[in-house]
């Protein structure tokens, strides 16, 4: 099991409360640096002075931004610097432009190897779906418009790319409830029946070590899983009789694999 934990947030702003637990989570020392991962973006530098304002109000630790694009990707030293983090952090934006940036890059090699030597992996919005092996990506493929949400509940509309990995056992969906993305995260469980779909919203984040799940933060979580008689009508409906469907809200823990 990997000795890292994983803080993965819904997007949103990020109150001093929920940074607080962040920093805890990481348990940073003071020689420790924080590396920030900003490729999501379409304003990578941007999305790296926002979040590294909000993070100094509650941490005084180094925090550096690691742009990996083009031939930095196999730069070394920010390979070694990335691996040694004890924070690592990923921006919001477009979680499908993050993963053409490290998708078969020794940086994908970095953040698992960080991951598994005990550093803590974080992210928000696009940042959270990157986490999952199975990354939702929000664009639809058969109801082309986007949307924030999903308008039908239909077989082989929800588009699926590989994530990071770090998470094998759940799909995470963000922006969760603001957004009303329970369309979109029942299509997921659709296709992935046993895994645990996790939607998380603005303003709180899911901290994972291992199997075991704590909520931090002011809003709420949403899980479904386990769903029975699933079936798709011969028009492409989804349907089923009956799943796990849990709301958890700050300090309540629950397990991945587990009905608890």
């Amino acid at each position: 099991m990997p000795k890292g934990k994983l803080f993965i947030i819904g997007g949103g702003d990020r109150p001093p409360s929920l940074l607080k637990a962040l920093v805890a989570a990481s348990a940073l020392k003071q020689e420790d640096y924080v590396v920030v991962l900003p490729m999501s973006s379409a304003s990578p530098d941007t999305g790296y002075y926002y979040f590294k304002a909000d993070l100094e109000t509650v941490c005084t630790n180094t925090i550096v931004n690691f742009n990996f694009t083009g031939e930095k990707v196999n730069d070394k030293n920010w390979l070694d610097s990335l691996i040694k983090a004890k924070l690592i952090f990923i921006t919001g934006g477009d979680q499908d432009r993050f993963m053409k940036a490290v998708l078969n890059t020794p940086v994908y090699e970095a953040i698992h190897t960080a991951y598994q030597n005990g550093a803590t992996i974080a992210g928000t919005s696009a940042g959270a779906a990157v986490m999952s092996q199975y990354m939702i990506t929000g664009n639809e493929l058969t109801d082309t418009a986007y949307r924030a949400t999903f308008r039908k509940v239909v077989d082989g509309n929800i588009e699926i790319k590989p994530g990071l990995g770090l998470l094998s056992t759940a799909v995470i969906d963000q922006h969760f409830i603001v957004r009303s993305r329970y369309n979109r995260l029942l299509s997921a469980l659709a296709k992935f029946p046993t895994l645990t779909c996790i939607g998380i919203d603005e303003e709180t984040a899911i901290i994972v070590q291992g199997n075991n799940v704590e909520v931090a933060g002011v809003r709420q979580v949403v899980v479904m899983r386990k769903p029975e008689q699933l079936a798709i009508t011969a028009g492409g409906l989804i349907k089923l009789k009956e799943m796990q469907f849990s709301i958890y809200t700050n300090g309540d823990r629950f397990k991945i694999d587990s009905d608890k």
